[in-house]
């Protein structure tokens, strides 16, 4: 589903409750991606900056917040929003539009709300292999070292611990949603990398990383919690995800929550770092998904701190995902 089909769908809806719309493509490659006029009865014509999203969940609420300021009249047009992030959006008073023609607007005087309507097409990534569980493994794969999509099938497996039979099913799915272009006969490239980049976060937050949670816990002593920095973690098996990733990427934040990522056996997890399984604990610890060596010793690869702390959704986590994709990502997409 692109752009242009989520604004035509949520003109043609608009058109129910006589609201007539005009769009006009932006020209540049910045974040608005065009204008939207609306023409209402008994009202002049109002023009709002527009950007289009396929989906808008909490990690994009402080991005838009701040657009909502910097590109006023600014509405945000979307294939789908979220109840939860609907009711953000109105209570920060920021104008969105659904394809369904759901709508909040409030400008010059003029309040409308529309709710409650069902899209009554609805674009599904059913069927496409490229973003299921194993699908995800690989394009992290390819996201941090894009030359991997022109390797052997059989390493590209290997290498993310994926059965060969699956890579040729999750190629055709790239290729099928246009992140994967056909440059000859034996090289690919990725194509639209910064949006494959924010489908696999909001993927990756919806169907991998569930799978991937060994469980919540507490440190014996609380004061580890406080002194993280210091715990030894094993070479290569264990990582700091998260907001002690970005801490080690920015030296910015200051961990609410601790994140894990490791290889290491349950009881050897808790030996070794005195952690007690606790629901309501403040270590959150997952199993590490990639076979590969990183970096960094003690911190995932900046793009997953990048997506952990995008998925977290408030202020200072999406503040410093942006400091990490400023310094360690913005070259690459």
């Amino acid at each position: 589903m692109n752009e242009q089909y989520i604004i035509q769908n949520a003109i043609h809806n608009l058109h129910k409750d006589e609201i007539r719309a005009e769009w006009r493509e932006a020209t540049n490659d910045g974040f608005i991606d065009g204008k939207l006029t609306l023409h209402m009865k008994y009202h002049p014509a109002v023009v709002l900056n527009v950007a289009v999203k396929k989906e808008l969940r909490g990690m994009h609420l402080t991005i838009m917040e701040d657009k909502a300021r910097s590109e006023a009249p600014f509405m945000i047009v979307a294939n789908r929003i979220f109840p939860k992030v609907k009711q953000e959006l109105k209570e920060k008073q920021i104008n969105y539009l659904e394809a369904s023609g759901n709508m909040f607007l409030l400008m010059d005087g003029l309040y409308i709300y529309i709710d409650g309507r069902k899209n009554e097409v609805t674009a599904t990534t059913g069927g496409n292999r490229a973003f299921t569980k194993t699908g995800l493994q690989v394009i992290f794969q390819f996201l941090i070292e894009e030359e991997w999509v022109n390797r052997p099938y059989r390493e590209i497996a290997q290498r993310t611990g994926t059965g060969l039979g699956n890579i040729n099913n999750i190629f055709n799915g790239l290729a099928q949603e246009g992140y994967l272009l056909q440059l000859t006969k034996n090289e690919q490239k990725l194509e639209n990398k910064k949006q494959l980049l924010e489908k696999w976060i909001l993927e990756y937050e919806k169907r991998l990383k569930p799978t991937l949670n060994i469980g919540t816990f507490r440190f014996l002593k609380e004061e580890d919690f406080y002194n993280w920095k210091e715990i030894p973690l094993k070479n290569q098996e264990t990582y700091w995800g998260g907001e002690p990733a970005g801490a080690i990427y920015t030296n910015y934040l200051r961990p609410e929550e601790l994140t894990i990522y490791t290889a290491e056996e349950w009881n050897d997890l808790i030996r070794n770092y005195r952690l007690v399984p606790d629901k309501q604990g403040n270590v959150k610890v997952f199993k590490k998904f990639w076979k590969h060596d990183l970096v960094n010793e003690n911190a995932v690869h900046p793009l997953l701190a990048y997506a952990d702390l995008m998925n977290k959704g408030d202020r200072r986590c999406t503040e410093t995902a942006q400091r990490i994709y400023d310094e360690y990502l913005q070259d690459k997409f």
